[in-house]
């Protein structure tokens, strides 16, 4: 049996629970209380996967809105539970995570409805007129890949450095380095959301317009 064959059977299925990235986002986190060794090792096995769930949805042809959405959804849940556990570590920064919480799931979930009610057939599709940041952020598959990376790595490392009795000065300095890449991506979800509403924004400017030229027939 050829290649060709072999692949056109495995990409043949009518069921998109099943398709391989939906199979690969639907990973999970366990032992994050008692055992940060294999948290931490699952969690990074899990944000490596994330970053070839694309690329194997379109080598075995299998991209699907589902898949899309789902992708997404992981992403922004498997984060919260991180930051949830972080709030319990560092009560003193529990406002600033509830912080970041809010910010990534309104900025994504805004972006994601603004370009499907814009009709694009992928969040991750922008245009040239879009704000330079965002368009890069998403049509580059290097740096999207450095600014998710940075971004758990930051919040990863919060979570070790609480199980380590006498953290070495290294930890510190991927804290500070992986810190910075953080606030970036921050930076990013406030562009998302900014751009998001001004697509609603002339998007109802432009339905009003067509409900007055309506009447006014």
């Amino acid at each position: 049996m050829s290649k060709i064959q072999k692949r056109s059977q495995l990409q043949y299925t009518d069921n998109v629970f099943l398709f391989v990235p939906n199979l690969i986002a639907s990973l999970s986190l366990y032992y994050m209380k008692w055992h940060p060794k294999v948290c931490v090792t699952l969690y990074c096995i899990s944000c490596l996967l994330d970053a070839v769930d694309g690329n194997a949805a379109r080598y075995f042809d299998q991209c699907s809105k589902f898949g899309a959405v789902l992708d997404m959804v992981t992403d922004r849940c498997t984060t919260t539970c991180l930051l949830c556990f972080l709030s319990i570590q560092y009560p003193q920064w529990t406002i600033l995570f509830q912080f970041l919480v809010s910010l990534d799931f309104s900025s994504h979930y805004m972006h994601m409805y603004s370009s499907m009610t814009a009709g694009s057939t992928s969040h991750k599709k922008l245009s040239e007129s879009d704000y330079k940041f965002l368009h890069l952020y998403y049509n580059s598959s290097t740096v999207l890949f450095i600014m998710c990376a940075g971004n758990e790595l930051f919040f990863v490392i919060l979570y070790f450095l609480k199980f380590l009795p006498e953290p070495s000065e290294a930890w510190y300095y991927l804290l500070g380095a992986s810190g910075i890449i953080c606030f970036a991506k921050q930076f990013i979800n406030v562009v998302q959301i900014v751009n998001a509403s001004k697509v609603l924004a002339t998007i109802d400017k432009e339905d009003r317009q067509k409900a007055l030229s309506a009447k006014e027939q």
